[in-house]
């Protein structure tokens, strides 16, 4: 596995020691940073983040944003965790009239007030803890358990773009992948083994069309 130089984008929202470590558990040497020079020289970046879509929105409007349009549209490899994967969306129901970066058609919708399992029950939003994926794609595994922290979730416009989807009160999009673009709603830092297969393919691959 070749790693290359590995950016996390620090957006100052959440859980970038967490990523980092895991990024490190698997080899790599991430650099933690919001300076454009550095997130463009790098071979892989990773937009994590824990918090609000406003945050997020106002702190990728300038020059951080402009890179990391500028990154993907390069072709090299991109990861999005949870806020980094929303923030590649239009909008968000979470902050009206606050942009994402647009790379892809779509929006961020939040959970139902009255969502509720199949039997009825009441469940709680946000959506916190282990929850299972399905999923044809390679780099997850079909079934297998990863940790959510959420209220809200991605509706592509594009349907295509989805590769795993979680049952929570209904179906809902948990992964997309695109070319060079890899993201998840989910936690791969918190999910053990799984996300640890999820981190490795990011290091290894370069496409996951």
């Amino acid at each position: 596995m070749t790693t290359g130089r590995v950016a996390i984008v620090d957006l100052g929202l959440g859980n970038l020691h967490s990523v980092a470590k895991a990024f490190e558990r698997a080899g790599a040497k991430p650099v933690l940073s919001a300076d454009p020079d550095v997130l463009l020289r790098a071979d892989r970046l990773v937009m994590p983040g824990q918090g609000a879509f406003r945050e997020c929105s106002h702190a990728l409007a300038g020059e951080v944003g402009e890179a990391v349009r500028a990154w993907i549209d390069s072709g090299r490899p991109y990861l999005g965790i949870c806020l980094g994967m929303q923030a590649l969306f239009e909008s968000s129901e979470e902050a009206p009239g606050e942009p994402g970066l647009g790379i892809f058609p779509g929006s961020v919708r939040r959970f139902s007030v009255d969502l509720r399992d199949e039997g009825g029950m009441r469940l709680k939003v946000p959506h916190i803890g282990w929850n299972q994926i399905a999923s044809k794609h390679p780099v997850f595994e079909d079934g297998a358990w990863y940790y959510f922290v959420h209220s809200y979730y991605c509706v592509p416009e594009d349907e295509a773009l989805v590769v795993a989807t979680t049952d929570y009160g209904g179906r809902f999009c948990s992964a997309i992948a695109r070319d060079n673009v890899l993201a998840c709603q989910f936690h791969p830092e918190k999910s053990q083994h799984a996300g640890v297969r999820v981190i490795g393919h990011f290091l290894g691959d370069v496409s996951w069309s």
